[in-house]
């Protein structure tokens, strides 16, 4: 099918004598003919990475093409760097299957060359439809395979990755460890059609980088699910590896969109079975939403980490009074200087009552710091000799970080 693609951008190029390039309805490069011409950023970009970015997809899709029946212009953009263009869609019936472009950088492009290069159109929709056949087909199994692994029953979910072991979708049947990628969005604001079209890339790159038989994908409205699978073997990026990767490529592509104020990647633990994945994906989610509540715990948060946090996120938190785990910590954030000896207090509790790492911690003489807790005990109308105290009091504020109380 490659081959017979190149053949005909290749045939359309000659007959206009100048460089055409194929892209799908998605807008990701299938094939494209020698380039001799000018040439702008997005076009090298799109060739070295197969894809076109985010930004400039929605640039394009504002021009019209999704909906464009017969050619059309599009100008230059300084800002994206990008030469005007004409592009020609290339439709089966009601159904869009890609596009055709070429740069026009001087405008010197004719009608009549561009119904030149029509001229080897029908064997291309029929190539292009054939592929976006086998290619939809197959990439649909996939993703209600890889949805139905993760929302389903446990029967649901065992024939589910049946079915993708038995179509070679995947390289076994387990352990399976799931990477949630949370987009954040900015005040004020939701994750755009940008943002989304930059997370599944985000996705895509990450899974084309550990091995596409090595991991699925799939998009949700506001983050993206990255399961790993099949057993570890010398060589093979661990899950924190494929985390930080995944987070660095989504970072890259939601740079400067004013939708999205940062990205959190949180990591399930490996479960057994492919069938199991849930499970690695439940605790993905609980990971992501603990660090979007959390930035100080950055931009990639594994569950196995969190400690006490796992357990305070299955509670119904919204709904449990940090004054019912400790009375003494609203009557301390009552206080005009709650902000520093809530610091100090927690930095004392995390570190188990331990006064000189506490000092060193915070860079603090041993005095100030004792002066420090004993207003706190004042305030809070506790002990801190008390191990029982020290535990509600931990407690009440590591809830009270969870839930944006404190």
């Amino acid at each position: 099918m490659q081959g017979e693609l190149q053949r005909i951008v290749d045939a359309v190029a000659a007959r206009v004598g100048r460089p055409a390039l194929i892209e799908d309805r998605r807008q990701r490069v299938v094939v494209y003919s020698d380039h001799d011409g000018p040439m702008d950023e997005v076009r090298r970009m799109s060739i070295l990475r197969r894809q076109t970015t985010p930004e400039v997809i929605a640039w394009f899709r504002a021009m019209g093409v999704l909906t464009a029946r017969d050619p059309i212009r599009t100008p230059a953009d300084a800002e994206l760097d990008l030469l005007p263009r004409v592009c020609v869609p290339i439709w089966h019936e009601e159904l869009l299957l890609g596009f055709v472009w070429f740069i026009d950088a001087d405008g010197s492009m004719s009608d009549a060359d561009i119904a030149a290069a029509t001229g080897a159109f029908a064997d291309l929709a029929l190539a292009l439809y054939r592929e976006n056949l086998l290619g939809e087909l197959a990439s649909q199994r996939e993703t209600e395979a890889t949805r139905t692994l993760l929302v389903e029953s446990r029967e649901a979910r065992e024939h589910a990755a049946r079915a993708l072991l038995e179509e070679g979708r995947v390289v076994g049947p387990g352990p399976a460890t799931a990477l949630v990628a949370q987009l954040v969005p900015a005040a004020g604001q939701q994750p755009d059609e940008v943002a989304r079209i930059a997370l599944e890339q985000a996705l895509v790159t990450t899974r084309r980088w550990l091995g596409v038989r090595e991991s699925l994908h799939l998009v949700w409205h506001d983050h993206g699910v990255l399961l790993i699978c099949g057993t570890r073997v010398a060589g093979r990026p661990t899950p924190e590896t494929a985390a930080r990767y995944l987070h660095e490529a989504l970072s890259s592509a939601t740079r400067g969109l004013a939708s999205v104020d940062r990205t959190v990647t949180g990591i399930g633990q490996p479960h057994p079975h492919l069938s199991r994945a849930v499970r690695s994906y439940q605790e993905a989610v609980q990971a992501t939403r603990i660090g979007v509540q959390l930035p100080a715990l950055g931009p990639v948060v594994a569950w196995a980490n969190l400690g006490i946090y796992r357990v305070l996120s299955q509670l119904d938190s919204q709904h449990l009074d940090i004054a019912g785990v400790h009375p003494g910590l609203e009557r301390l954030l009552g206080d005009d200087s709650y902000q520093v000896l809530l610091e100090t207090l927690e930095a004392y509790l995390d570190l188990a009552g331990n006064a000189h790492a506490t000092a060193e911690k915070l860079r603090l003489h041993r005095t100030t710091l004792y002066y420090r807790l004993q207003r706190v005990e004042q305030l809070a109308e506790t002990d801190l000799k008390d191990g029982n105290e020290r535990l509600c009091l931990h407690l009440a504020i590591k809830l009270g970080r969870l839930t944006g109380r404190v």
